[in-house]
């Protein structure tokens, strides 16, 4: 089978190399991957910013495919079906624990970037008839990150949602919020991006270029209440400014650090509003199925903003350790 392996920890050193085709073990199912979607852990492994990672490696950590063979003894599954593999196989359910998630896809296991994988069984998720491969692809970290973060707030009808950024995480907090019937303020840079936004659903939009205190405007717009949850994808001086605008007894979803991993801040904005700080390093097999059934039911449609093809990967690589320029996912087609 063909494969991309990453040869040393750099954004240039992706190989197109051939590899022994995997047989599906006991348990498991071999997997015709069609596309795979980047997340920002794929490219702190191809920069050598996350430990773990042995090279050489096929990367990336999400991927769809269709089930081409299926080892002894699985049930539940069958072939023909479009499914996408989970980033972590072994965390089934459950709360996060050392063992649950020490088997990695991308990282410790092989990644997306080849013809062929095997997977456990157990680890993979039927994705919703109405999408794509590359849709499909966008799925497991992304949306289960999203959907958790809506989960943690316990957002309903009559709930009010910050989304900081319009990458994948936040676009798909944007669209699990609006399914839940919550309000949306959606604070980005980007007129443009955030007019984009707005067709998605946003009900508010700030731009945080103009209004560099996008706290104090969200407390105007909710007239000094506040919001339920914020979606805090940035880190750095964002934090303390999710905390401000945060209401009492609501939730700061954080899962990102684009700005930076460290902060400071009054614990007082904490203490006094009891203000819950929940973080999140993806999910669980279980919380993955949600989140599909979730967008199923909502027939929600993920946000490819580009997709490339396996020959350049190190262009799509690069697209995302840009930053601020995409909208959504970007994806790479398999051949």
């Amino acid at each position: 089978m063909y494969a991309i392996q990453l040869v040393e920890p750099s954004l240039t050193a992706f190989r197109r190399t051939s590899l022994p085709d995997p047989q599906p073990g006991p348990g498991e199912v071999l997997i015709r991957l069609r596309a795979a979607a980047l997340n920002y852990i794929d490219v702190a492994v191809a920069t050598g910013a996350f430990p773990g990672a042995t090279l050489p490696l096929v990367p990336v950590a999400d991927g769809a495919g269709e089930i081409v063979a299926l080892g002894a003894d699985v049930t539940g599954v069958a072939l023909g079906e479009r499914v996408i593999p989970h980033f972590m196989p072994d965390w089934l359910d459950g709360p996060m624990r050392p063992e649950r998630i020490a088997a990695m896809r991308g990282i410790t296991r092989p990644g997306s970037l080849s013809e062929y994988v095997v997977v456990p069984a157990s680890s993979v998720v039927r994705f919703p008839d109405h999408l794509d491969f590359a849709q499909g692809a966008t799925l497991p970290i992304a949306a289960t990150t999203a959907w958790n973060g809506v989960r943690s707030a316990s957002v309903r009808p009559g709930s009010t949602v910050v989304i900081l950024g319009t990458g994948g995480v936040s676009l798909f907090a944007l669209q699990f919020a609006k399914a839940s019937g919550a309000t949306v303020i959606l604070v980005s840079s980007s007129d443009e991006k955030l007019e984009r936004g707005r067709a998605l659903g946003a009900d508010h939009l700030v731009n945080y270029r103009a209004a560099p205190d996008w706290d104090k405007a969200v407390l105007d717009i909710t007239g000094g209440r506040g919001v339920d949850l914020v979606v805090e994808t940035v880190g750095g001086t964002s934090f303390a400014r999710s905390l401000n605008a945060v209401a009492m007894g609501g939730t700061v979803f954080t899962v990102g650090f684009v700005a930076g991993t460290e902060t400071s801040f009054n614990l007082f904005s904490v203490i006094g509003k009891a203000v819950r700080i929940v973080g999140n390093s993806t999910g669980s097999v279980a919380d993955l199925g949600e989140a599909v059934r979730a967008i199923a039911a909502n027939r929600i449609v993920p946000v490819v903003d580009q997709r490339f093809g396996i020959d350049e990967t190190a262009a799509a690589f690069a697209e995302l350790a840009a930053g601020s320029r995409h909208f959504g996912k970007l994806a790479i087609l398999l051949e």
